[in-house]
């Protein structure tokens, strides 16, 4: 009987195989990105000295060694642009240039990534980098950058505008000869699953930003629970694998309600166990595990999921891909990832918070015979 929201079964072994060694070698992002972004915890209350105590806090709180490697500065990090068109951070914020906060978090072992935004401005009023696409690449690129997370507001909403412009920009950037991950975020409305790939995005946001609760009850720009962005990956498993991921947004893992735009809307957090599931499910979806917490000071619960070596092993299976759903009855679903051993990882979700249910495996769904 599953009275808990989320269980996981790892390690049903039917002798299929997989050949993977060796395909990745030059792959950006050949697993889901695992890292720490500063939004919806500091929004613009983020400094070089609290990049630097983050980076020191991956590695001191066993972070870095669970596979956590990015630290990433979302919006509101810049200062402006100099006579030359050329991007600069907030000199208050960051008085010794970005460079040195990218070097410092080099120098822990992990990645430095940055936020822009593919129009005139931020969606925070920040400078964008629509008609600058070639000098910030190469701003970026010279300060060491690793990976970019590019937002779409104050961007027109056709579908070809999207397209044109991401590519422009992903062209900048690899021309640089710098190999800087990045990621699509235009929340899943132009269907970039379908087209993201083509213009060397290595990830694309599949929703609306996620808030701290566990279902909304509502699907729109301000309410989108665990549970909405669970259903909005349902049939998107085909466009993922090594290199090209739907990302369904952050962990919310640890944020209990601490959260600025994150607990917009009335989301107040979640429980310990709804925690837990959302990390279980984000494993099985191939999801970039992208964590928003405070981890210079998280409590027992937050550290224990968010470095589940199972889970982790099961998100960063080297096969690459999503887990589909399987099974769904009302409250009941069976959502289940093919691993590069030859074994499943099989998640059991019970929606219902107030009735235990018994949930059983039909092996047949797996392509086998029997049932657990």
């Amino acid at each position: 009987m599953i009275n808990r929201l989320f269980h996981l079964l790892i390690g049903f072994v039917f002798g299929f195989s997989s050949v993977v060694k060796g395909q990745q070698q030059d792959v950006l992002a050949p697993t889901p990105p695992m890292g720490w972004i500063s939004w919806n915890l500091f929004e613009g209350n983020i400094s070089e000295s609290i990049v630097m105590e983050l980076a020191d806090a991956m590695v001191d709180n066993g972070l870095k060694e669970a596979g956590y490697e990015y630290i990433i500065l979302d919006d509101l990090w810049h200062g402006g642009r100099d006579a030359n068109g050329k991007v600069f951070p907030d000199p208050q914020k960051f008085p010794n240039g970005m460079k040195v906060v990218a070097d410092y978090v080099h120098s822990k072992g992990l990645k430095f990534g940055i936020y822009t935004d593919i129009a005139e401005y931020t969606c925070a009023g920040m400078v964008g980098s629509l008609g600058f696409e070639e000098l910030d690449a190469q701003t970026y690129a010279e300060w060491g950058v690793d990976y970019i997370k590019c937002d779409y507001c104050h961007a027109p909403e056709d579908l070809w505008t999207g397209i044109e412009r991401y590519e422009k920009f992903i062209k900048a950037v690899r021309a640089t000869g710098r190999p800087m991950v990045f990621a699509i975020c235009e929340w899943g409305q132009r269907a970039p699953w379908l087209w993201g790939e083509k213009v060397d995005g290595q990830l694309w946001r599949t929703t609306w930003d996620l808030r701290d609760t566990w279902e909304h009850g509502q699907y729109n720009n301000g309410h989108n629970g665990i549970m909405e962005a669970l259903d909005r990956q349902v049939g998107l498993e085909k466009y993922a694998g090594p290199g090209c991921w739907n990302d369904p947004d952050m962990l919310v893992i640890g944020l209990n309600g601490t959260g600025a735009s994150s607990s917009a809307n009335g989301a107040n957090g979640c429980t310990v166990t709804e925690y837990e599931a959302q990390f279980g499910l984000w494993s099985l979806l191939s999801a970039p595990l992208l964590m928003t917490c405070d981890i210079r000071s998280m409590d027992a619960d937050t550290k224990r999921i968010l470095t589940n070596p199972e889970l982790i092993a099961v998100n960063q299976d080297e096969l690459g891909k999503q887990a589909s759903r399987i099974h769904k009855d009302g409250a009941e679903e069976i959502w289940a990832k093919p691993l590069a051993d030859g074994s499943w990882a099989v998640g059991f979700l019970n929606r219902d918070n107030d009735k235990k249910r018994k949930i059983s495996l039909d092996l047949s769904q797996l392509g086998f015979d029997g049932q657990v």
